[in-house]
């Protein structure tokens, strides 16, 4: 049974590590409290690839008030690293200031250091306790998890629509279905992950520019890929510009869309296959921040599972699709989606010929609907919130 010193100081560590939420990728989130005396002395945090650990952050800040370390205790979310990557390693250090115990919430899945840093602590003579609120530090982290055992990208799934389930009348009119806040609540989304990705016809019925306002209209209450009723991160956050995916297999889409047109920091993939025309290619082959991926074929279609191989090895960790039906049901069928956020608005559209938030074949029976873990349910303004992690 674990201290209640213990849950209250990783606890902390566990809100630190929330502020390095979608800065850190490809790396994991991770908090760092230093406590003497039963009383916190130093924190710290991770606060972007490539910068210093959160216990490196943790024990500056302590060095910067001349606090002498020797006999602390340090509460980290995520097992110390005792390898070279982007920064040193942090168990020499952590060694070198004769701290005396460090308390661990999870090991880190990554092969490379996977209890390789708990067992140099306990070598050196320091007590070591892991697993304190793990399942809590996990949920923080399940992007970077997914990514480093299964070498693909965490799949959050987007959708607004009507009560009746559709994202647009029969005309195509979709602007806008959901209110001010639940759009808001969408941007915020995308500052948190690497990437958005939508398919051909999203990109020429509704032209959008997939980019990020840098001022929501309203505070969004909850923080991607965890339960949300943690709530999000530091409100200072400077939230990232996502890169723009497009599934294009037949390059059909116009030069003068939205996406190409939003300055230096725009980015964009055109995931195509090999039997592109060439005529397409010659096209796109010069716009610029334009990179065309070309993926494997399935039943006629983009292989969805080798575009996402091959953007896990640009260090692409987490992905928000954001429609149409046809790619979020394709998705959702290849079971490479991981949770889902669906925005629901209090308005009937009606139409057999307006489209809905997942479309595809669908399930022949009940039965074989897919079910979602760890619901919550949210009212944004008059709007509804469910959120949803995928079964298995």
């Amino acid at each position: 049974m674990p201290l209640k010193e213990d849950i209250k100081f990783m606890k902390l560590a566990k809100n630190l590590a929330i502020r390095g939420r979608g800065r850190t990728n490809p790396n994991p989130v991770v908090g760092c409290v230093i406590a003497k005396n039963s009383k916190v002395v130093a924190m710290g945090y991770h606060k972007k690839a490539g910068q210093p650990h959160a216990e490196m952050e943790a024990i500056r800040e302590a060095n910067g008030k001349r606090i002498n370390l020797k006999g602390a205790v340090m509460y980290v979310s995520m097992e110390p690293c005792c390898h070279f990557g982007r920064t040193p390693p942090c168990v020499s250090s952590i060694i070198n200031y004769g701290i005396k115990r460090v308390v661990i919430g999870m090991r880190d899945p990554n092969p490379i250091n996977n209890g390789r840093g708990i067992r140099a602590l306990k070598k050196a003579g320091i007590c070591v306790d892991v697993g304190i609120l793990e399942e809590e530090i996990k949920n923080i982290n399940l992007p970077f998890i997914k990514y480093i055992t299964k070498g693909l990208p965490y799949v959050t799934i987007k959708a607004a629509s009507s009560l009746d389930g559709k994202i647009a009348t029969k005309t195509g009119s979709s602007k806008w279905i959901t209110g001010e806040g639940s759009r808001a609540f969408a941007n915020r989304l995308r500052g948190y992950v690497d990437a958005v990705l939508v398919g051909t016809n999203t990109v020429i019925k509704d032209n959008p520019s997939l980019t990020r306002r840098s001022n929501p209209v309203t505070r969004v209450p909850w923080r991607i890929g965890t339960s949300p009723q943690d709530g999000w991160g530091s409100r200072s956050a400077v939230l990232k510009h996502p890169i723009k995916i497009i599934l294009d297999r037949k390059l059909k889409i116009p030069l003068d869309s939205k996406i190409f047109s939003e300055g230096p920091l725009s980015r964009s993939i055109i995931a195509t296959t090999e039997k592109a025309p060439p005529a397409g290619v010659k096209r796109f082959a010069a716009v610029h921040n334009v990179e065309l991926l070309f993926c494997k074929e399935k039943s006629g279609l983009i292989d969805l599972k080798d575009l996402l191989k091959k953007l896990a090895k640009r260090e692409i960790v987490h992905i928000l699709v954001e429609g149409g039906g046809e790619t979020i049901a394709s998705f959702i069928k290849e079971g490479l989606a991981d949770e889902v956020y669906f925005f629901i608005a209090p308005k009937i559209i009606g139409g057999r010929l307006a489209p809905t938030s997942v479309e595809g074949d669908g399930v022949k029976d009940v039965k074989e609907a897919i079910s979602l873990n760890d619901i919550c349910i949210k009212k944004i303004q008059n709007d509804i919130l469910i959120y949803g992690r995928m079964t298995g």
